[in-house]
């Protein structure tokens, strides 16, 4: 594994555990040059997704940047690091499970919509106002309103 500080390619295994889900192998390493650390983790990859852009374009599946993502979205709310690990290992499953090759970047949106919608209100928010292209102040309110009426209860 190469050093992400200096990159060298020889690098040791110091601790070895499976994450609290158990869907993945959390590995902490020392670079044998520069004496940094640092984790990586190791995960089953059921299937190769290519995912769809609006454009057309076809990429790789990128976990990385599903979790960045979100990450940035629960930027400076008080989500723990772990509940976003398993609401984007959930999606990750959803769309490995569909069985096919190719998803539709609107597709990836919608359920991290739907899975922020469940961890942080301020997280669904900013990450709406991206996906969805909000231009105006209108649009965030259309937004709460949409998030208020889903909240009140049925009467």
């Amino acid at each position: 594994m190469r050093c992400p500080y200096c990159g060298n390619d020889d690098t040791q295994v110091k601790d070895s555990r499976p994450t609290e889900d158990g869907a993945a192998i959390r590995r902490r390493r020392i670079c044998s040059a520069c004496g940094g650390r640092f984790t990586t983790f190791e995960r089953v990859q059921l299937r190769e997704l290519t995912v769809v852009k609006r454009s057309g374009r076809r990429v790789p599946f990128d976990r990385d940047k599903l979790m960045r993502s979100v990450q940035i979205a629960c930027r400076k709310r008080p989500v723990d690091p772990e509940r976003i690990e398993r609401m984007v290992s959930g999606i990750v499953r959803q769309l490995e499970s569909l069985g096919e090759p190719e998803v539709a970047s609107e597709q990836i949106g919608e359920l991290i919509m739907e899975g922020l919608k469940g961890l942080d209100d301020v997280a669904y928010v900013r990450f709406a106002s991206v996906y969805r292209n909000f231009r105006e102040a209108k649009d965030f309110e259309d937004l709460l309103g949409e998030l208020s009426a889903l909240e009140s209860p049925i009467r």
